[in-house]
């Protein structure tokens, strides 16, 4: 298959800067106070062109600003990634380009800018309804201005969704259910939905290992997981991953590329990348990366060939977190072997004797069910 005819490239850039470092966060974030922006624009250009000359003659369906947090770009520096990559592949005629935002109202002053540089989604991290929880949370901002926020997002945008946090500790079904049933009613067309995780080398994790925080037990979580995805299925945002929801039509594309194991271009510091049976990883540290940039006109650190069953396994993996599951034919093409070697049948066909995993000519999928259970399930289906 040559380059025109592989599916589109999406492109990642990784902002990591912050204001402040919020306590649940194991992201490549960093605070900082200032930075120079012109050698940061300059560098995040030069790191993309390396990319685009390692993959030429493709086409470019996504662009995607995380962090961090990116609302902090200036907008002339979004503008100026955005017209270089749309030089280097062309676009596709409905390129999703989104940025994730933080709802402060500095930074909801910059929307507007944002939009005309070409940004067309944001991803608002509200990350909670409740004034308590955003304290709990390290959030700088309320309710009431992270509303303000959303409010001038959907202004702005042409498509908007935003994240929650639940599973909080003490948080109760009742107050799970009420704090989703008001984010529903405002009809966004997409909402991320992360239980709370205490990740190593978080201040969370340091506080719940001395036993500060407690968060909801198994059993608990499994009825706020059961809720969540009633509730968003009844106001027409399915499950389409295990923690994003979405309208028919209104899947995170860029997000799909990922799940669906096609390729991607990852640059700005720590961000990864596939392309072509390469795995990429840029330095992580912002000093390390752009010192990299001056000295070797990228940041990459890593570009390793994948052998075929490790693209297979890495496949198999991440398609299984999708509502649609994965392909078995396509998985075992990566693989160059048959899906024999890849999945154990045995433990496989157990778990769907429980209802867990479903089957369907070469469609592998995880119930309903099964995602409740998907950390535990994933290393007893997929071998290596």
């Amino acid at each position: 298959m040559n380059a025109a005819e592989m599916p589109p490239l999406a492109l990642y850039v990784h902002w990591p800067f912050c204001v402040s470092k919020c306590p649940y966060c194991d992201f490549n974030s960093h605070v900082r106070a200032s930075v120079d922006q012109a050698a940061w624009r300059d560098a995040l250009l030069a790191d993309l062109a390396y990319e685009a000359a390692a993959l030429p003659g493709r086409r470019l369906g996504s662009i995607f600003f995380g962090g961090g947090t990116p609302s902090l770009m200036p907008p002339a520096t979004v503008a100026a990634v955005i017209d270089a990559a749309t030089r280097y592949w062309p676009a596709e005629r409905d390129i999703e380009i989104t940025l994730e935002a933080n709802p402060s109202s500095v930074e909801a002053a910059r929307f507007a800018d944002i939009a005309a540089a070409g940004v067309n989604r944001v991803s608002l991290g509200l990350q909670a309804l409740d004034d308590a929880a955003l304290a709990f949370l390290g959030r700088a901002h309320d309710v009431a201005e992270g509303l303000a926020a959303l409010d001038t997002a959907q202004a702005a945008f042409a498509r908007v969704s935003f994240d929650l946090i639940y599973a909080r500790p003490d948080q109760s079904l009742a107050a799970w259910e009420a704090e989703l049933a008001r984010a529903l009613a405002f009809g966004t067309e997409h909402l991320s939905l992360y239980q709370l995780t205490i990740e190593p080398g978080t201040r969370f994790a340091t506080e719940a290992a001395a036993g500060r925080i407690t968060i909801p037990s198994g059993d608990d979580a499994a009825d706020l997981f059961e809720l969540t995805r009633a509730m968003t299925a009844a106001a027409g945002l399915p499950a389409y991953e295990i923690s994003n929801h979405a309208r028919l039509g209104a899947e995170s594309r860029h997000n799909l590329v990922y799940w669906r194991y096609r390729d991607y271009a990852g640059i700005g510091p720590g961000a990864h990348g596939r392309r072509s049976g390469l795995a990429t990883a840029r330095h992580k540290k912002p000093e390390n990366w752009i010192a990299a940039v001056a000295r070797n006109g990228h940041g990459a650190q890593i570009e390793e060939p994948l052998i075929a069953s490790e693209r297979a396994t890495e496949a198999l993996l991440m398609g299984l977190r999708l509502r649609e599951g994965v392909d078995l034919a396509r998985i075992a093409g990566l693989g160059e072997t048959s899906v024999t070697a890849l999945i154990d049948w045995d433990a496989a066909a157990k778990l769907a004797a429980q209802g867990l995993l479903a089957r369907d000519g070469d469609r592998l999928t995880v119930t309903d069910a099964g995602m409740l259970l998907l950390d535990a399930i994933l290393p007893l289906v997929v071998r290596g």
